[in-house]
C-alpha cells in the first residue's frame, strides 16, 4: 500500500492517541469522518495497523527489573531452534524475543518483579532449556528511550 501524507498523519495520531475518536482524528487530518474511517480501515486491512493496545507502566505494576539477555545455543542439539522458540512462548517474563546476528542466537527482553524473581527465571527455566549453552544478561539501570511507535518521519510520502 502506498502511503500519502494524510495516511502518515493518521498513523502519527493513532500511535500517540490510540483512543482518539474518529471525529477528532478526522478533524486533525482535515478529512470528513467517513473518509477518515475508510482510510483507517484500509490501513488495518493492509496490515499497517496490526492491533490496538494500552501501554502499561512496568514499574508502576511492580516489575522493577528490565534485562536484555543474549542466549547462545548448542548447535549439536536436534531442533534447538524449534524447542527454544516453543519454550519461550510460555515464559511471561519474556516480553520480546529476537533472532540476532553475532555470537549469540537470541536476544530476549525480560521483565521481573525483582532480582530474586529474575534469578529464578534464569536458573530454573532459561538455563534448564535443552540446548542452551551460554546466557549473558544486561540489567537496565536507566531507560533513556523506550517506544513501540514508528516515527512517521521515517515513512515516505508522495505529497
Amino acid at each position: 500500500m502506498q502511503l500519502d501524507a494524510t495516511d502518515i498523519k493518521i498513523l502519527h495520531f493513532l500511535q500517540s492517541e490510540g483512543r482518539i475518536s474518529n471525529q477528532d482524528l478526522a478533524d486533525k487530518v482535515f478529512l470528513s469522518p467517513s473518509s477518515c474511517l475508510r482510510r483507517v480501515r484500509m490501513l488495518e486491512e493492509a496490515g499497517i495497523i496490526s492491533r490496538y493496545s494500552a501501554v502499561l507502566d512496568a514499574t508502576a505494576l511492580g516489575l522493577e527489573v528490565d534485562a536484555f539477555v543474549q542466549v547462545t545455543m548448542r548447535r549439536d542439539v536436534e531442533q534447538w531452534h524449534e524447542n527454544f522458540s516453543a519454550a519461550l512462548q510460555s515464559w511471561p517474563e519474556v516480553v520480546g524475543s529476537y533472532i540476532i546476528t553475532g555470537d549469540a542466537n537470541y536476544l530476549l527482553r525480560v521483565k521481573a518483579r525483582n532480582l530474586k524473581h529474575y534469578s529464578s527465571f534464569v536458573l530454573e527455566r532459561l538455563y534448564k532449556t535443552t540446548g542452551v549453552l551460554d546466557i549473558r544478561s544486561n540489567i537496565v539501570l536507566q531507560t533513556l528511550k523506550d517506544t513501540n511507535e514508528i516515527a512517521t518521519g521515517l515513512l515516505q510520502s508522495d505529497k
